[in-house]
């Protein structure tokens, strides 16, 4: 979390810009004094502003809340870098939002893992009409991630976040499983 910083001097001193009678006056200056401590750390979230609204840069607690503004697809427990990543993500996704690549770089930014998808879609070109349509007539989506280790949770926030990801009209299924050990070949 942010605080203040002990000893931070204001960019703005006040007593630099009081009329010339209360330059030389001890009293004034003492009191203005007081006042750039207690202003100086507005004046600098004011000076670096911009790196507020950039996920890399950002304090974590600001990242959170950039997040819910931006509408980013995070439930709060997934590590700083796969969080900033999201963040930072959030406003192309919404453009590809509905679509395969949406959906598998949403679940990518989540879970860190890229998915298995496979659907029933399918685009085709025939220069003779009436040709076979691609695809399966019936819609099916289903999205398959392999985990270290997966948790019931982990099968509950992948429901959710291709409930949210997908075509609005295409039913869905998902599946969490472990990967597998790799192969270990015998050292000669």
């Amino acid at each position: 979390m942010r605080g203040s910083i002990d000893g931070l001097g204001s960019s703005a001193p006040i007593g630099m810009m009081l009329p010339a009678v209360f330059a030389d006056d001890d009293l004034a200056q003492r009191f203005v004094a007081g006042l750039d401590e207690t202003v100086a750390p507005i004046h600098s979230v004011l000076d670096c502003l911009d790196t507020y609204f950039r996920p890399s840069l950002a304090p974590l607690d600001f990242v959170q809340w950039l997040g819910s503004w931006v509408g980013a697809e995070t439930d709060g427990g997934e590590p700083e870098s796969l969080l900033r990543a999201a963040v930072a993500a959030a406003a192309y996704l919404h453009r590809i939002r509905g679509t395969r690549r949406g959906l598998s770089e949403a679940v990518r930014l989540a879970f860190g893992v890229e998915p298995e998808i496979t659907e029933s879609g399918g685009a085709a070109w025939s220069a003779r009409p009436l040709g076979p349509f691609p695809g399966t007539p019936r819609p099916r989506l289903h999205v398959h991630l392999r985990l270290p280790a997966p948790t019931p949770a982990d099968h509950h926030r992948l429901d959710t976040l291709v409930a949210t990801a997908r075509p609005a009209h295409m039913p869905y299924t998902v599946q969490v499983t472990a990967t597998a050990p790799a192969e270990r070949t015998p050292s000669p």
